[in-house]
């Protein structure tokens, strides 16, 4: 079974305002269920994990859910919720009494869009992370790399929350050997925490959009390999945000190109059983 463990759907008019910026044309448009299936089908992808989209609202889990419940491929959705809101267990406990909350297995706030480097150490943030592990649910974590030493010491304060770290911390994949220097670090941080792990998802969109090639993700790709263990990485598609640099199914060609080699095992933890073991998905 191939999961990939992290796209998103979404319909324009319900207030995606990220899109309105210029180079975001090319994804401007609404992608739903019956677009997803076909990719999945045609890349031969068997479950996936539904990921809130940047709304940042709490009336997007309803319609996420609402998607899951109508398209068996999605086999979790990860809803967006404020760690830092003092009523973050009322809101969490409104999703599980949402159609389809069963299929509720993650939190996923906008930390990149805080411009505190240090966000995640706030007190109502930790609090709000202890609230999420509480609820049984894992929090993906998408963050500049900047950002990934607060993820680090988030990771160290609250074990028994389940971190996930989308697209690898965002490394400036485009600035080759120097974006590497600068997240090795930060990352090995992060990933010597045991409850955390990560999506090798969205780098073709931290590389160059229009000239990248496989070879420019495989030394984060080996890295990541290196730090976390094929055990705690999960392949992931980020579409259809990937779209701007390339479709579906050279995404998941460019990662089955990079990767170091691997055991039957191994390639079976990334290409699926981390995210089932993870988000716990019902598979």
């Amino acid at each position: 079974m191939i999961v990939d463990a992290h796209h998103h759907l979404w319909r324009v008019e319900d207030g995606y305002r990220w899109l309105d910026a210029p180079e975001l044309a090319p994804i401007r448009r609404s992608f739903l269920p019956a677009d997803l299936v076909a990719e999945l089908t045609a890349a031969g992808v068997d479950r996936t994990v539904l990921v809130e989209g940047g709304r940042c609202d709490t009336a997007e889990a309803e319609t996420l859910l609402g998607y899951a419940v109508g398209c068996p491929a999605i086999a979790g959705v990860v809803a967006w919720a404020d760690p830092a809101d003092p009523a973050l267990a009322e809101t969490i406990a409104g999703y599980r009494r949402l159609p389809g909350a069963e299929l509720l297995v993650g939190i996923r706030p906008q930390v990149q869009a805080e411009t505190d480097p240090d966000y995640l150490d706030r007190p109502e943030v930790r609090r709000g992370l202890r609230t999420i592990a509480e609820a049984g649910l894992a929090f993906d974590v998408v963050c500049r790399a900047d950002q990934l030493p607060a993820v680090a010491r988030a990771a160290r304060d609250v074990p028994e929350l389940r971190f996930v770290l989308d697209h690898l911390g965002k490394p400036a994949i485009r600035d080759g050997a120097a974006g590497l220097a600068a997240w090795a670090g930060p990352v090995a941080e992060l990933a010597a925490a045991p409850n955390a792990t990560a999506k090798l998802s969205g780098l073709v969109t931290e590389a160059d959009w229009r000239r990248w090639l496989p070879a420019d993700l495989r030394p984060f790709v080996a890295e990541a390999v290196r730090l976390f263990g094929p055990e705690r990485l999960m392949f992931g598609s980020d579409w259809p945000v990937c779209r701007l640099a390339a479709d579906y199914g050279a995404v998941l060609a460019a990662l089955t190109e990079v990767l170091p080699p691997l055991s039957t095992a191994e390639r079976s933890a990334v290409f699926g059983e981390t995210a089932v073991r993870t988000y716990r998905l019902g598979t």
